[in-house]
Formats: structure tokens, sequence, C-alpha cells
């Protein structure tokens, strides 16, 4: 067994090698960008190496800043989590060159299965069924366009390397073939650096279900059942389960029997996953890909077998035997794990960043993060924050067991995807494990949106708790002057006008002081509130509103707060009257047409320069997030009054990125 190991990734996955590394005493070593210089898994590791600048391409993807750490701490084996390096054989090389165990799979191993025309290709040759498709080495655009047309539409456009949902493309007119195969191409050769493709059909009803395998390097291999990952958004799972629900056991048996062919053609030689598309009408099963590594979603399979799966990785790379043979191996109960992500499910999963100002996760279940309270999420890596567990006798227990956990999880500062994950938990479609990968585009074709909640209430609630807390906050003048009167014999209460602003919707209030409280009018309604703080280092606040208590977490800065308050969770900016009014006319004469950042990202191209014509519909710059590109078109026709970014900077949501003048 080794006594020290170095964690090739970050956030919550390096945590989660963390705590298996000292249940087994072995110590660890992290790396870290400087981005992540004060993130979790740096604390938690015995070591930490810094490794480069923020971009992924300049320190987590740098095999030789990774060896150099390995080897300035005396790592024996490097455990590459997923993603990054986890199945880049330019790591193994290396490690092989500085006799350094690699955790995870032969080079031959992952060579075989990286390349999805290559895996395609083997598994025909092992009698596992794929999807129709093309995947011949003739790349050409007109050639990939024939191919599509005698699949037959709508088929899905998909990188060759690499996998994370990137690169893929659905299309289901001849019209969109000709971007889709341009864009999906510059999308897998900015993300693996191959822009190869290939073509399949689409399956009409797909469900995405996946067996997860193990091999040594003696010739055992076993499966450990199958997870269900139909629930996605942009090819990315968003819930898992294990095991699959509403399988027929003839279907049950073909993915195991599949997977375990599979993996004895290529002599596979640890934990990977092999993942098959299920015709959710017919249950026939067809193979896509295999996954040579940690999956995001093992903490299920942990959950239905009770083994540790990165465990077994670890003794298996140590030159261990299978911890235990396939009859050894049994299925008891049923898990669901949701990932918490950073984005706004309401725009689209939209990526947010920013600082975690509250953090608390919910007790009774398995939760697997890399964030705490004051973490922050920077545009450069994956916005997973964590993945939420639970683990129950059936699978209505454990759906009912997420929803309630996620219900008592908060999250204040960038915006998640909770309450959307809560609601998905709850579509009959989902309870009654009928979900395929359009779950989402068919439960929602207009888009996900968060229930509304009493807005009045709201504002009520936090207009108490900042007005109770000013003293605590110094901001000027105007900030600590809460209320006053010139005439203090008149008899009437000291009141103040407030405007409340938060998605962009300003909304004025009246608070007026009360003996222990306020009373607050909005509109044509009011609430008598009285605030009173709990534990949890002030964050939590018992508030009293027309005499029926409310549950509420709030943080406040300079400017306003972070409130959870019923469904809703995020930021809401407070201003007195008087200095609103002057903001907004301060801002008259602003205006203008511009082009501005629609997610937090990287400007991957700006194709105008200042004075250039554009016409409406333009295509004027390219934002990538996540190796995720999007294009920016010009809303108008008219001239390029100023550039305010460049090629390869980084830009807020929102960010002005370049100002035109209308024709």
């Amino acid at each position: 067994m080794f006594d020290t190991l170095l964690i090739a990734n970050r956030g919550e996955i390096a945590c989660r090698i963390i705590r298996t590394c000292r249940k087994l005493g072995i110590r660890t070593v992290a790396v870290y960008s400087d981005a992540d210089k004060d993130a979790l898994h740096v604390r938690l590791a015995d070591r930490a190496v810094r490794i480069g600048p923020a971009p992924a391409r300049d320190s987590y993807l740098r095999a030789d800043r990774i060896i150099e750490a390995a080897l300035a701490t005396g790592t024996q084996a490097i455990h590459p989590g997923y993603g990054f390096l986890s199945e880049r054989l330019d790591l193994i090389a290396a490690c092989e060159a500085n006799g350094i165990a690699f955790v995870g799979p032969s080079a031959g191993a992952i060579e075989a299965m990286g390349d999805k025309i290559r895996s395609k290709q083997i598994a025909r040759e092992a009698g596992v069924p794929g999807v129709p498709g093309y995947d011949g080495a003739d790349q050409a655009p007109e050639t990939l366009k024939r191919e599509a047309l005698r699949v037959g539409l709508p088929v899905m456009v998909k990188a060759s390397a690499g996998g994370g949902g990137k690169g893929i493309r659905k299309v289901e007119s001849e019209a969109e073939l000709d971007n889709a195969i341009v864009a999906a191409s510059r999308e897998a050769e900015a993300a693996f650096g191959d822009g190869r493709l290939l073509i399949e059909k689409f399956v009409t009803r797909p469900r995405h279900v996946e067996v997860q395998v193990a091999g040594d390097r003696y010739g055992n291999i076993v499966h450990l059942f199958e997870r269900d990952c139909s629930v996605q958004r942009s090819n990315q799972k968003l819930l898992e389960e294990a095991p699959a629900p509403n399988l027929k056991p003839v279907a049950r048996e073909a993915l195991h029997a599949h997977a375990l062919k599979l993996s004895r053609a290529i002599s596979y030689d640890n934990l990977g996953t092999v993942e098959f598309l299920v015709d959710a009408v017919t249950q026939e099963v067809f193979f896509l890909e295999m996954n040579t590594r940690l999956q995001v979603e093992h903490p299920v399979t942990e959950a239905i077998t009770g083994l540790d799966l990165v465990e077994w990785q670890i003794r298996i790379a140590a030159g261990e035997t299978l911890p235990r043979g396939q009859e050894e191996i049994t299925c008891t109960g049923h898990a669901i794990e949701a990932r918490l992500t950073a984005e706004r499910a309401d725009e689209g999963f939209r990526p947010d960043t920013g600082t975690i100002a509250l953090w608390r996760e919910p007790e009774g279940l398995r939760v697997d993060s890399g964030v705490e309270t004051g973490s922050t999420v920077s545009p450069f890596y994956d916005s997973m924050l964590a993945k939420v567990i639970a683990y129950g006798p059936d699978r209505d227990a454990a759906r009912r067991l997420l929803a309630d956990g996620l219900e008592r999880t908060t999250v204040l500062g960038p915006a998640t995807i909770r309450p959307f994950l809560i609601d998905a938990l709850r579509e009959p479609a989902f309870a009654d494990g009928e979900a395929t990968t359009l779950f989402i585009g068919e439960t929602w074709p207009g888009g996900w949106q968060p229930s509304v909640g009493d807005a009045a209430e709201r504002d009520a609630i936090a207009a108490a708790i900042w007005l109770s807390t000013r003293g605590k906050v110094p901001a000027g003048p105007w900030g600590t002057l809460t209320s006053f009167r010139l005439l203090a014999p008149a008899g009437k209460p000291g009141a103040c006008h407030l405007v409340l602003t938060s998605a962009g919707e300003a909304r004025p209030l009246r608070a007026e002081a009360l003996d222990g409280g306020f009373r607050m009018t909005i509109g044509e309604r009011q609430f008598d509130i009285a605030v009173v703080d709990d534990a949890a280092g002030g964050t939590s606040r018992s508030v009293l509103l027309d005499g029926q208590r409310r549950s509420v977490d709030a943080v406040l800065d300079r400017t306003g707060l972070f409130l959870r308050h019923g469904t809703f969770e995020g930021r809401i900016d407070i201003m007195l009257a008087v200095v609103a009014a002057a903001a907004a006319r301060d801002a008259q004469g602003h205006g203008g047409d511009s082009i501005r950042a629609t997610m937090p990202g990287t400007v991957a191209a700006i194709h105008v320069g200042e004075g250039d014509s554009v016409i409406a519909g333009q295509v004027v710059a390219v934002l990538e997030s996540m190796k995720l590109f999007m294009e920016l078109k010009s809303p108008i026709a008219g001239t390029v009054a100023r550039i305010a970014t460049k090629a390869g900077a980084t830009a807020a949501a929102g960010e002005l990125l370049i100002a035109l003048d209308p024709a």
C-alpha cells in the first residue's frame, strides 16, 4: 500500500479522495491553482503545492507540473479524480517514466476507450450493439453531413474524444447540420485538443443507463450493478440513481453482460463505467461509450453495495486483487444523487460565480462537497459545488429523503439549481421512474421557472432584518440614519422610505418604527414584523410576522443582504429612497445599445474592431464558459463605438463587452 498519494484534481472529488486516504492511513498531497489557494481541498490535505495560474490549461491540465509536485513531495501514487487529466495518456506516461503509480486503468485501456470512434469499433467486434451511425476516418464536413442524412434525422453530432457533454449537438433539420458540425468540432478541439466527430442516430425516447465495472491486473472483472442518469441538461447529468428503475430483467441482464464483455475485451484493470442508451419503449440496449475513470455519480453505487470505490481504485493500483468476487457483491435498497451546481436554472442553466456567503448542509444525508462558507466560485472550472446523496430501503423513500434534504440545504451567494432539483424530484415523471433524457424539455418546454412565493412578505422581512442591524453595518451618513423627524414633539412615529431591488426589479417600501419592530407598507399591504437573532453565527433568524413565526437565513453586507425565505434564495439590494432616486438620475443618459456577457466566462474571440459596421444578428464575439461556447450577436445595425474587452479576458455576467452606435 502507498504511503503518500497526490490528488491531481480539485473541488469535491479531491475532498472525497482525501477522506478515503485518511481511512487507509495514506498521506495526501493537494495541488492548486492561484484561484484555489484558499480552497477546502487545499486545507484538508496533509500538503499542498501550487501548480500555476487560474486557467486549467496553465495548472490542472499541466501533467509536467503535476509530476514536479509529486516528485517534490515524495509521492508514490497519483489519483486523477475525474475530468482534467483523468483520461490523458501523457500523465500516465509521465507517471511510468518517474516510477509513480497511476490510480486508474492501463494506458492501453484508456487509449482504446478514450476515442469514441475506436471504442465503437471494439464494441462491435466484442458483440456489443451500438447506436446506428457513422464513425469513419473521413472527417470532411461534407462527409459528416452526407452520413448524417444517410442515418436519418434526428441525429447526435458528437466529439470523438473526451466526455462531460462537451462537443455534442442534437440536429433535427438539415438546415442545422452545417453549423452543428462546425460548432461541435470547435468545442471538441478546445476541450480535448481533438476536433474529430461521429454521428449517431437519435433514439426517440432514450434513457441513459450505465454499468459500474471493476477489474484488476490478474484478469478478474466484475460489475457493481447499474445507474440511471437520464435527467440531464446540455448532455450533463443532474440526477443519478442506482439501481435503474423500471427495467425489465432481460434488459438489466443485457446491460451487465455487455459491460463485462467489453471490459474483458480490453483487459480492463481498474474502476470504469460502460454507458448505454436504453430505448424507453422497447428497452433495447445500445453501447454509447466507456469512461475509464471514477464517475461523479459513484456514491449511489457505494450506497447500494456498501463499498468504497475509491478504496477499490487505490488497492487495485497498489497491485492487490479485487476485494470481492461477483457473487459477493449485492445490491440493497435505493440511492439517488443530486448534483448541486452554481447555475441559474431559470436562465437556461447559466453558470453563476461569486463568494459563498453561507453554506449549510442538511443533516442525515451524505454530502460530498468542495466548498464552505467563504469559498469563491470562479468562472474557470466546472460549476458543481457538491453532490447530495440520499439512501433508502426503496426508491420512493430515497426520493423523498433527497427532496427534503435539499429543502434543508442553504447556499447564499452564487445562484444554485437547488430549487430546480426539488421540483424535478417531485415531478410525476421522475417520481414514477419514467424520466428519459428529454425530461427537462418535456416537463418545462418554456424553461423552468421558480415558484414566485409572496414577494411582498419577502421584501418586508428583508427590510426588517436590514433595518434592525444597520447599526452593525457602517455605510456612510445616509446609511446610518434609518429615520428621523424634524419635529420630535409632533407625536408621529419615525419612518423611512426604502427601495429594494432583486432580479433587476426595484420596489418601494415604507418602514415605520414600532416598539420592538417595524410596520412595513408595500403597496396596499401592511406587515408588522419583529426580528429575533438565532444561533448559527447570526445567519439564522426567527421573524414574527403578524404574530406568526418564520425562519429565514440572512447574510448582510453594505448594500443589502442575501436571503433564504421559502422558495427564494438570492440577493436583495436595499437603499434609502432618496439615495436610489439620486442614483437613477445619475444613470439617465448612459444607456445605448451594447453587447454584454450573458454569463461569467472567458472572451474566446472578438470578430469586429472599433469603427466597423455591423448588421443585426451578426456574430461579433464568442464567450466561453467551462468549455462551452456562446456566440454573441449584434442586436442592431450600426457601428462599433468601443470594444471594452479583448480575447482571452475574463468577463462577469452582464459586463459590457462591445458598445454600439445605432445606424
